[in-house]
């Protein structure tokens, strides 16, 4: 796979190399991914997350698997005490408001049994490493155990806790997503962005 020679490398971090096996498109957005990956016509490309940028160019990269951009991962703090995973829930959310998510997630206070409760944190798997580095940096922390994969939230599913509050988080995004004609319209292009 030949890659084009980057401006400002640094600024492609985070965004995806789409292979088309003819050619190769640097700067993609999760989105515009799972939309190329939901096309009959290049449901079989290769993707790559970019993870770090070298100032001479060089990229450092992770193949990501297609099934990836179809699931959901999750993060899940265990509290035996309704009081203590209300306040996990509220810290969380409050977080969302000073420091924006990195994607678009759930966040659910939910019942298992009367001393078992969650707080669930539910996101695109596409976006696992920047939820675990936003919920870092923002050292939110919770004294109960925890579980975290797309695992979980199958497991999470399959109970069927009842969920006693829940909150919708809006992630940033430093680049707006193309769709449809758009997106069509650019594959061509070695640099999307």
């Amino acid at each position: 796979m030949k890659l084009p020679k980057l401006e400002k490398p640094e600024k492609y971090v985070g965004l995806y190399i789409f292979d088309f096996g003819d050619h190769a498109g640097v700067g993609f957005t999760a989105e515009e991914v799972a939309e190329l990956l939901e096309s009959e016509k290049y449901k079989h490309g290769k993707v790559y997350k970019i993870h770090k940028a070298y100032p001479d160019g060089k990229l450092e990269l992770k193949g990501v698997r297609a099934e990836t951009f179809q699931l959901e991962a999750g993060m899940f703090f265990y509290s035996s005490k309704l009081e203590t995973a209300r306040r996990d829930f509220k810290t969380l959310v409050n977080l969302a408001v000073k420091s924006v998510p990195p994607c678009r997630a759930r966040v659910h206070l939910a019942k298992y049994t009367n001393d078992k409760f969650v707080m669930a944190l539910i996101y695109p798997a596409e976006y696992d490493d920047e939820v675990s580095s936003w919920l870092s940096d923002g050292e939110y922390k919770t004294s109960g155990a925890a579980e975290a994969g797309i695992e979980a939230v199958q497991r999470y599913y399959d109970y069927e806790p009842q969920i006693l509050e829940r909150h919708q988080l809006f992630g940033k995004s430093e680049f707006e997503s193309r769709t449809g004609e758009e997106l069509l319209a650019s594959l061509k292009l070695a640099v999307q962005r």
